[in-house]
């Protein structure tokens, strides 16, 4: 059936789909080491009351049927134990319905996470991972050659991610327009990388030229991917080229790998690598699969076109609760300043002008000046962005604040391991306070004879401060 495959992708589905196996260890991994705190059932947000509230045809999720935080980590650590195994080709060494079923066994698994995770789980880069994971189900494995509708499919999404992205930017912030976000974007981003102080003290005309590259990299270049060989491959290896500069310049957990990724099918390696090994013709069964794959995303295409034709454009929206096609996009607008919640606490019983508060520190997002920023990227800290987007308004903290300082303010150690620092290692705070600073990188000056990453300002208090009694008269 040469209509159907194109065995000259085979280099293309085999990093693509080893590669995705990878993003989807690490998504599974975060899910079992942060789940507690976070959505557990004594988590911030805790399952069993969003369970009881939601209908499955809402959020459909394994969930429904059980959850107790010991169903959760089975559900998580199997997710890491099979997407590894498929990461080093356990879905190449069976047979061709049996590769399926384990990439359908992954994508079940992450779905059922991400619909119960609420606030947590509220990231373009979510659906996306789902959309592509049920994606790689339709590639097949070794024993075929790549689907040629499914490897359009695959330019299709990365069309999307791409295209999406850059609309939102020119329909937002005028500082998209005008080539200007850049003098600000690599300092208030939601989590600076180690690279990323460079990267903002770079020439104001070389920000200018990069803001004008992701223009040509976002609205222009993504045509390319449905063009003959060899214009799709170069339209590819530049989406390729410009999310690895977004690697560097930033934390944005598997957005930019798993964009990336979609590209690689989109690349002919041939003569460059050997050609595909021999394989037999595709049953008609999954041709069928494939066809009937094809004619849904065809389908469920039209909203996300929709909204990429409205004026209105909405930014990393799923239409229907399966995540299978949806719009994305990022930073339609940008923040000139950085504002940064810092935490701290006090053990002393009543306050006074003397009291000395002690901070805790998170593992990503800018706290003590002094501290260089982390690469942290693809794994994802989702306290951590969830409080950068806190300081922009404390509207994103309404659900989760109070239940964060009343874990703090008793020492919860499933909170504590999503710190990287807690300054009350053996008994809890009697106060806890949270004030609101403005961030901005140091000067070169500062950074070489200071060694100070960050200069901060205070603004004034976000939260006042509180004790357990308090917490508790506000509950009752």
């Amino acid at each position: 059936m040469e209509w159907f495959t194109a065995p000259e992708y085979w280099q293309g589905r085999l990093i693509f789909q080893r590669g995705l196996a990878v993003i989807y260890a690490l998504a599974f991994l975060a899910a079992a080491l942060q789940f507690r705190a976070l959505l557990g059932e004594r988590g911030m947000l805790p399952i069993p009351r969003y369970l009881a509230r939601t209908p499955f045809r809402r959020s459909p999720s394994l969930f429904h049927w059980h959850y107790s935080d010991r169903c959760y980590a089975v559900v998580a650590w199997s997710g890491v134990v099979l997407a590894v195994a498929v990461a080093f080709g356990a879905a190449d060494l069976v047979p061709l319905w049996a590769g399926m079923a384990l990439w359908f066994g992954l994508w079940v698994l992450y779905l059922s996470i991400v619909n119960v995770g609420q606030a947590w789980y509220a990231f373009g880069w979510e659906s996306l991972l789902l959309e592509a994971g049920f994606l790689a189900i339709f590639l097949g494995n070794d024993t075929v050659a790549p689907p040629l509708l499914a490897l359009f499919a695959a330019r299709w999404l990365l069309f999307r991610v791409e295209f999406g992205a850059g609309l939102i930017k020119m329909r937002g912030d005028k500082c998209w327009r005008d080539l200007t976000c850049l003098y600000y974007h690599h300092e208030t981003q939601p989590m600076p990388g180690p690279l990323s102080w460079f990267f903002h003290h770079l020439p104001r005309p070389l920000h200018r030229v990069e803001v004008a590259a992701n223009h040509v990299a976002q609205l222009i270049v993504p045509f390319g991917l449905f063009a003959p060989q060899p214009v799709a491959s170069v339209a590819a290896v530049i989406i390729i080229v410009t999310q690895l500069w977004l690697v560097i310049s930033g934390n944005f957990a598997w957005l930019n790998w798993v964009t990336l990724l979609l590209a690689t099918t989109a690349i002919s390696y041939y003569p460059v690598l050997p050609d595909a090994p021999p394989v037999a013709e595709p049953p008609l069964w999954f041709v069928g699969a494939v066809l009937a794959f094809t004619a849904m995303v065809l389908a469920l295409s039209y909203l996300p076109v929709r909204n990429l034709l409205s004026p209105r454009q909405a930014m990393n929206a799923s239409f229907e609760p399966l995540h299978l096609v949806n719009t994305y996009g990022a930073f339609g607008s940008i923040t000139r300043t950085r504002r940064e919640i810092v935490l701290a606490g006090t053990s002393d019983e009543h306050l006074t002008a003397g009291t000395v508060w002690r901070e805790y520190e998170f593992k990503g997002k800018p706290g003590d000046p002094r501290r260089w920023p982390r690469q942290w990227a693809p794994y994802h800290l989702r306290l951590d962005w969830l409080m950068w987007f806190a300081a922009l308004s404390p509207a994103y903290a309404r659900s989760w604040a109070l239940p964060l300082v009343v874990r703090l303010l008793d020492n919860d150690p499933d909170t504590l391991r999503l710190l990287r620092h807690c300054p009350f290692p053996d008994a809890p705070p009697r106060h806890l306070r949270a004030l609101l600073y403005e961030y901005h990188f140091s000067t070169p000056t500062q950074l070489f004879r200071e060694r100070i990453w960050w200069r901060r300002t205070l603004i004034g208090e976000f939260l006042p401060p509180l004790t357990r009694e308090h917490l508790h008269r506000h509950r009752r």
